[in-house]
């Protein structure tokens, strides 16, 4: 068993959860103490992009053609660089915020959404910002909704629990790049999504839908001070069709790690992936298919 503390750390075996009953699902307990105070605007705005993350995931030899995370090639409306983007430009939406958290020393910043559940308590987001796969699951963790330019107007939303598929925790496998946060009820003793609403969840589902993504880029030409979007009709990664992966034309770039995937053209529809990953010079961002491995994290976070 490996026991990790610190501030706002973890400590619990990266082992999977549960027994012979749900040997797909790793999970950790985390120690919330100090980490919404740890999270200042100056550490916001300093924290790395979380897609270097799943980087170092694929370089680390998950049966991959090489990668580069979330890097894509500018191609249609106006960036804040004034070039121009796939990525459309959008209004806080309240269940959907940026996600924070220390991983190996270094703070870095990826992308959530709140999502329905049993214990109205649940944060999905990608796998590489909840456990570096493999290796050690993040600290400091804590979820801002409605993120916007410095904002924080629902708080900071610490985690109790980090929760992803063992075989991304053991292998980094870009197939189940999906982790869950169950986070603490804010001060007032409210839970999550009494506060913020939440989505709805899908599994097993055809591929080849029409999905909205949203996220927060902080890679140029974005800044990561605001939430845009990507509509696209889904398709397979021809580069690494292993992951059984499904991508949408989208330029986000890192920050972006980790924001929802809703079936349909708005954030209203149900959630059925993330963003994971993208190639560098290609305007794609690619999201884990959601079968039964997902499924069962999602479960076992959701009722925990």
């Amino acid at each position: 068993m490996l026991a990790l503390t610190s501030a706002g750390g973890a400590s619990a075996a990266p082992a999977p959860s549960g027994g012979n009953a749900d040997p797909s699902v790793a999970s950790v307990t985390v120690n919330a103490a100090g980490a919404a105070d740890y999270w200042t605007p100056e550490r916001m705005q300093s924290a790395v992009p979380g897609d270097t993350l799943a980087g170092k995931a694929l370089e680390r030899g998950n049966r991959s053609s090489p990668a580069v995370v979330e890097k894509g090639k500018p191609s249609s409306t106006k960036g804040t660089k004034g070039k121009p983007t796939i990525a459309q430009s959008e209004d806080p939406v309240s269940h959907i915020g940026k996600v924070f958290f220390t991983m190996g020393g270094a703070n870095y910043v990826c992308s959530g959404n709140a999502v329905t559940s049993a214990n109205g308590s649940t944060v999905a987001t990608a796998g590489h910002c909840v456990n570096e796969g493999p290796g050690a699951y993040a600290t400091n963790f804590v979820f801002v909704p409605a993120y916007d330019n410095g904002a924080a107007p629902y708080g900071k939303w610490t985690a109790k629990a980090l929760y992803a598929p063992t075989q991304w925790v053991s292998s980094g496998d870009m197939t189940y790049d999906t982790g869950f946060a169950v986070v603490n009820p804010d001060s007032n003793g409210d839970l999550l999504t009494d506060v913020v609403g939440g989505s709805g969840t899908a599994f097993n589902q055809a591929r080849g839908l029409t999905y909205t993504s949203y996220g927060y880029p902080q890679a140029a030409p974005f800044n990561g001070t605001s939430l845009w979007s990507c509509t696209g009709t889904a398709s397979a990664d021809p580069n690494n069709p292993q992951f059984g992966t499904q991508g949408i034309p989208c330029d986000m770039t890192g920050g972006s790690s980790g924001g929802p995937w809703f079936i349909g053209t708005d954030s209203d529809g149900v959630q059925n992936s993330i963003n994971s990953y993208g190639y560098k010079g290609s305007a794609v961002m690619y999201g884990p298919y959601w079968g039964r491995v997902i499924q069962d994290t999602f479960t076992r976070a959701a009722k925990s």
